[in-house]
Order: structure tokens, then C-alpha cells, then sequence
């Protein structure tokens, strides 16, 4: 019976989520609670060894409507909160003036 019961605490440990963190700009803040935050980040090409910019855009919740347009915000993955939004928004790093 012990035997089963650590082999369950195993299973917990591996399915649990890995915390990634992005740092991103507030495209809209038009939803209830929710923003959208586009994260950009440089990735060499692998032939042509050039810099490439590439974008994703994340839906992230904001208990408190905090967020503006404009604003710099970190955000942090969490449980499924609904179909399309796993990310919470952590802090606001720059306020857009």
C-alpha cells in the first residue's frame, strides 16, 4: 500500500505546471478583468544567422482592471481560468503616460 501511495505523489509532481514568466506591452484592456499583452522576443535564423522578431499575444488576468493601453506588465502562467486565458498579470513594470 505504501508502494502505491508514493507512486501517486510522483504522478503530482511531474503534472504540475512549470511557472513561466513573460514581459510584454497591453495591446487592449477593453475586456472585463482581462488585458492583452503582445510579447516579443529575438530569435537568431538558423541559416541565415539574422535576428528575427517575432510576437505572441497572450490574454492575462487583471483582478483590479489595472492595466492601461501602453502599459509594460509581467505575467505569469496559471491554471485555465477560461478557454483562452491561462496567464495572470503579476505587476505593472511602466506605466504608459
Amino acid at each position: 500500500m505504501q508502494g502505491y501511495i508514493l507512486f501517486l505523489e510522483k504522478k503530482v509532481d511531474k503534472g504540475r505546471l512549470k511557472e513561466m514568466e513573460f514581459e510584454g506591452l497591453v495591446t487592449s484592456d477593453k475586456m472585463d478583468k482581462t488585458v492583452i499583452v503582445s510579447v516579443e522576443r529575438l530569435e537568431k535564423h538558423r541559416v541565415f544567422k539574422k535576428y528575427i522578431r517575432r510576437r505572441k499575444v497572450f490574454k492575462a488576468h487583471d483582478e483590479r482592471n489595472e492595466c492601461r493601453l501602453g502599459d509594460k506588465v509581467l505575467i505569469r502562467q496559471c491554471r485555465p481560468l477560461s478557454k483562452g486565458k491561462h496567464w495572470r498579470v503579476v505587476s505593472i513594470l511602466k506605466r504608459q503616460d
